[in-house]
């Protein structure tokens, strides 16, 4: 029997956290090679420490004669990330630090598997991928990971419009949120640990700085005199980013997902092209999971895919309204193949993922953003709704 009443938590972390720089440094480098080949097939992975920033993976271009060309470009890509985020350390700045380029072409044997014997595209990888979406938020998102990421947002805004530039790139949040009869109603705790480029501030100092923001982008009435405030706990935070902590793409896939109130498949997202179903396939069953609820046909909906390599159909679709929906969930899964081809090929297409969308993504979260005009966040549209009920 599921609960009514708890707290649940999340975290996120800034776009200056080590691995968040990684992953921004690796999805600016596929949205390079997208805008130049749209059926460019890129696994870039970054590591970044003091002064050091490696990138190392796999590209498979239309043309590979072009190969070395592009990565010529790769060193200044990672120097403009770092520069936007925010670094002039002495031990990390985006123009003293060193670049090691890694990048080779695609393995031919993984490459003739997602090209397809048979003529269709498979999966690849193996893998298994879930979405989710609940009513508690407008965005359809668990409201713990969506305000964490809303309270780092603010704060990164404010940092780089020159209005409180005594904060760091690097940070981190933490809500413990309040559930009665299942729904969100107010935060039992706040931690927020951010960079301070001031080394005499104190903790109280920095919560000064930060608590107007905090309270502005949370929900009116939801932090009281109960609310416990963990600001800086350990005192002074000013050596940050990859000097203070090495960084690595792809360790943050639960903030980048749904922090912990779904499960997830395992695999990471940035630096992906979205031929790879860890990726595009999890966009896919977002995308799914939101517009079922959208739809009105449960409040809470948990959504699994699975793929084999080389294969293009999945192998399963399942899904899970938790005792919320007003359809069967079986019914549900019949619907699904009516209404979207979940074929690499039919994701990409539907969603339209050949383009350079992807570096906007990396901080901040996949999921419960505004779609943008261009095609970015395209699997936060509820434009599936009718069709869904429609084809149940």
């Amino acid at each position: 029997m599921s609960r009514n009443n708890y707290i649940f938590t999340s975290e996120s972390v800034s776009e200056g956290h080590p691995d968040k720089v990684c992953d921004r440094i690796s999805d600016a480098i596929l949205d390079a090679l997208l805008a130049e080949d749209p059926l460019a097939r890129v696994a870039c992975e970054t590591f970044a420490t003091t002064n050091r920033v490696v990138i190392g993976g796999e590209i498979g271009l239309s043309d590979q004669d072009k190969l070395a060309e592009y990565m010529q470009a790769v060193p200044d890509i990672v120097r403009a990330c770092i520069k936007d985020i925010g670094y002039e350390q002495d031990k990390f700045h985006h123009a003293t630090c060193e670049i090691t380029n890694l990048l080779h072409e695609q393995s031919a044997h993984i490459a003739q598997g997602v090209t397809g014997a048979r003529g269709d595209e498979g999966a690849g990888d193996q893998g298994i991928m879930f979405g989710y979406a609940t009513n508690e938020t407008d965005a359809l998102m668990p409201a713990p990971i969506q305000f964490s990421h809303a309270i780092l947002r603010r704060l990164a805004e404010v940092r780089k419009n020159g209005t409180e530039p005594v904060l760091g790139p690097d940070a981190k949040s933490q809500l413990s949120v309040r559930y009665v009869n299942g729904k969100p109603v107010g935060v039992t705790s706040i931690v927020l640990s951010t960079q301070h480029l001031d080394e005499n501030m104190t903790s109280e100092d920095v919560r000064a700085v930060v608590e107007p923001y905090i309270l502005e982008s949370l929900p009116e009435g939801w932090v009281d005199a109960d609310t416990v405030w963990h600001v800086n706990p350990t005192g002074k935070f000013v050596i940050g980013g990859p000097d203070g902590d090495a960084g690595l793409t792809g360790r943050k896939i639960i903030v980048d997902t749904y922090g912990g109130a779904a499960p997830h498949g395992g695999g990471a997202f940035s630096g992906k092209d979205p031929t790879k179903v860890d990726r595009s396939a999890a966009y896919a069953a977002r995308y799914l999971a939101k517009n079922i609820v959208a739809a009105g046909m449960a409040e809470r909906c948990t959504l699994q895919l699975s793929y084999a390599i080389g294969v293009a159909k999945p192998l399963s679709i399942y899904v899970d309204t938790h005792g919320t929906g007003d359809v069967e969930a079986d019914a549900i899964e019949r619907a699904i193949p009516k209404v979207m081809d979940l074929t690499p090929r039919g994701i990409r297409t539907h969603l339209d993922l050949n383009k350079p969308i992807f570096q906007r993504t990396a901080a901040y979260g996949h999921f419960g953003r505004a779609p943008d005009a261009d095609g970015g966040f395209s699997w936060e549209r509820t434009d599936l709704a009718e069709a869904l009920k429609k084809a149940v």
